[in-house]
């Protein structure tokens, strides 16, 4: 059993499934995210490589098509292909490629592909068994398909930027970093493609996937949208917390040291009894004014968080946990309040740098930070690994990502060959 587990964990769960890429600034994080789980990811661009192989920041800040930071992440464990779609020679080679694949992942504008005669509509019917996955900012049909997006209008547009900011709604929403527009389109990809290889396994027939990046990102805001549609209430950005109808005690706290922690208040009586025995053994029970309100909590059987805001006792009880938690932060470092309160079942975090977390003890141990070699370079470089552990089938970062063009002889010279 071990042997096998450690097999699989060497090819990962997708192993035996070829994906098609059509190289996209939007979608990229989606072939990415396949490769990891072991799928042979064969990126396709244009002569010249893709647009994205020029976006900052460079490899010691020279730039160049082999030396995109932002390449090499979002494509590390591809091989890439280099064809002109819109050349006759080149487009019945694609049409070879998607022959030979399980799965065909594009972000082009719809009709596009239409135009040349390389879509779903003209692969299906020779190839039913073809899972094909688009990714567009509205769908492939409809009012808004030709409507041009980016990450930032995404989040604006589909709502999750109205949650984030400050308590201060003078100041404008704050866009979530880090492409999140684009990084929650193509979990839902990741999710709809595995959805489908699986009914594939069931059916023997593949099926056209429509992934809308404002759709994507609508239906994960968190309460946003749910409040509105089932009881009509608009949430309210708050600094640092969750956006809310009604508004929460602050989370974020000092510690002893100097260090920035977070907290989440008790919600249930469990809760409330190991926060008091928390507090009683730190002996800091007479910093807290209310204390009685925790033994409410206990008594009380716990809070609701519908009834923050609107019951005054709840409330009072909530702000009561909230309080000891933040006499508790301010008398330990941040690295005591995080784990003592880990090990007694209270959700706490501490805020890290970018620098710190990537050599945090905590993501070291669970293998966030990844080696990966660049043999062109001769040269090891640090990247953000799994973003979660899953020891049967796991997620890896599988090589670096290819140069312009790198496997296009060696994989198309094989189709060819193979059709003589």
């Amino acid at each position: 059993m071990r042997e096998a587990l450690e097999d699989l964990a060497a090819v990962g769960a997708l192993d035996g499934v070829r994906v098609v890429e059509l190289a996209s600034e939007h979608g990229a994080f989606a072939g990415k995210l396949l490769a990891d789980l072991g799928a042979e990811v064969i990126v396709v661009e244009p002569p010249g490589g893709h647009g994205s192989r020029l976006f900052e920041p460079f490899l010691d800040d020279e730039p160049g098509p082999e030396r995109s930071l932002w390449w090499w992440l979002y494509n590390s464990g591809k091989l890439s292909v280099t064809l002109d779609l819109s050349d006759p020679v080149d487009a019945e080679n694609f049409t070879r490629l998607v022959a030979s694949s399980d799965v065909v992942l594009e972000g082009e504008t719809p009709g596009h592909l239409a135009a040349l005669g390389l879509d779903y509509e003209d692969v299906v019917s020779r190839q039913p068994e073809v899972v094909w996955v688009s990714l567009t900012p509205f769908g492939r049909s409809g009012t808004r398909a030709h409507e041009p997006a980016t990450d930032l209008t995404i989040l604006a547009g589909a709502g999750p930027a109205w949650s984030c900011g400050y308590d201060d709604h003078l100041l404008p929403p704050v866009r979530p970093g880090g492409n999140q527009g684009y990084h929650t389109a193509c979990l839902w990809v990741v999710m709809s493609t595995m959805v489908a290889l699986y009914a594939r396994q069931t059916l023997g027939l593949g099926q056209l996937v429509d992934v809308s990046m404002h759709a994507a990102s609508n239906v994960t805001t968190e309460a946003a949208t749910y409040e509105w549609l089932v009881a009509g209430e608009t949430v309210q950005r708050q600094s640092f917390r969750h956006a809310a109808v009604r508004p929460t005690p602050q989370r974020l706290m000092r510690s002893a040291d100097g260090g920035t922690v977070i907290g989440a208040s008790p919600r249930y009586a469990e809760e409330f009894r190991t926060l008091i025995d928390w507090v009683v053994e730190l002996g800091i029970d007479d910093r807290i004014d209310e204390f009685f309100f925790l033994a409410m909590g206990v008594e009380r059987g716990g809070v609701v968080l519908t009834e923050i805001g609107t019951d005054p006792e709840a409330t009072a009880i909530y702000q009561a946990g909230a309080d000891a938690l933040r006499a508790v932060a301010e008398h330990l470092t941040a690295k005591e309040w995080f784990l003592e309160a880990q090990r007694r079942g209270i959700a706490a975090g501490v805020m890290l740098a970018p620098e710190d977390v990537i050599e945090n003890e905590h993501f070291v141990a669970r293998g966030f930070p990844v080696a990966v070699h660049h043999e062109d370079l001769g040269r090891t470089f640090t990247y953000p690994g799994p973003a979660f552990r899953a020891p049967s089938s796991p997620w890896r970062v599988r090589g670096r990502a290819p140069h312009v063009g790198e496997h296009t002889e060696m994989i198309m010279g094989a189709l060819i060959e193979e059709v003589g």
